[in-house]
C-alpha cells in the first residue's frame, strides 16, 4: 500500500501550482492515515522561481494548533515549474531527516517522498501516490 492522498488535496495543489507559475507553490500537508487536507501558503524563498520556502509564521502557527489538538502536520508540498516532480539537490540539502513527507507537483505529475537519512541525494525515499476519495 501507498501514502493515501485524497483526491481533494490533488486537485488543490495541482492548481495551486499552475496558479503560482512560474513561481514555485507551496504548503503544509496535515493528516493521520494519509493525507488528509493540505494548505496553501506563501512562497517566502528569496528566490521563489527556483526554491520555496514556506512562511515562518504559518509553519508556527500549525504547529501550535496541533499541540492544541488540531491536524497533525505530516509533511510539505511544493512546486517544481520545470514539470520534473524529482526532489532536487537544493530540496534535499532544506530536508530534515525526520520521516516528514514531501509531496512533490511538476506538471501533471505528483510524487511523495519521506525524508530519512538515505535515498535520492541521500535524503529522500520515494512512495507510492494511492489516490483515495474524499
Amino acid at each position: 500500500m501507498g501514502l493515501r492522498i485524497s483526491s481533494c488535496v490533488i486537485a488543490l495543489i495541482q492548481r495551486a501550482a499552475a496558479d503560482a507559475a512560474p513561481l514555485e507553490a507551496c504548503g503544509l500537508l496535515f493528516g493521520a492515515d494519509g493525507v488528509e487536507r493540505a494548505s496553501v501558503e506563501a512562497n517566502v524563498a528569496d528566490d521563489p522561481a527556483r526554491r520555496f520556502e514556506i512562511d515562518p509564521g504559518a509553519l508556527i502557527a500549525a504547529l501550535r494548533a496541533e499541540r492544541g489538538g488540531g491536524d497533525k502536520v505530516i509533511g510539505y508540498w511544493h512546486s517544481h515549474p520545470s514539470g520534473d516532480a524529482t526532489p532536487s539537490a537544493t530540496d534535499a540539502a532544506m530536508a530534515a531527516a525526520d520521516g516528514k513527507l514531501w509531496v512533490i507537483v511538476g506538471g501533471d505529475a505528483v510524487t511523495a517522498w519521506r525524508a530519512g537519512a538515505r535515498g535520492l541525494h541521500g535524503r529522500f525515499e520515494r512512495m507510492e501516490v494511492e489516490t483515495v476519495l474524499p
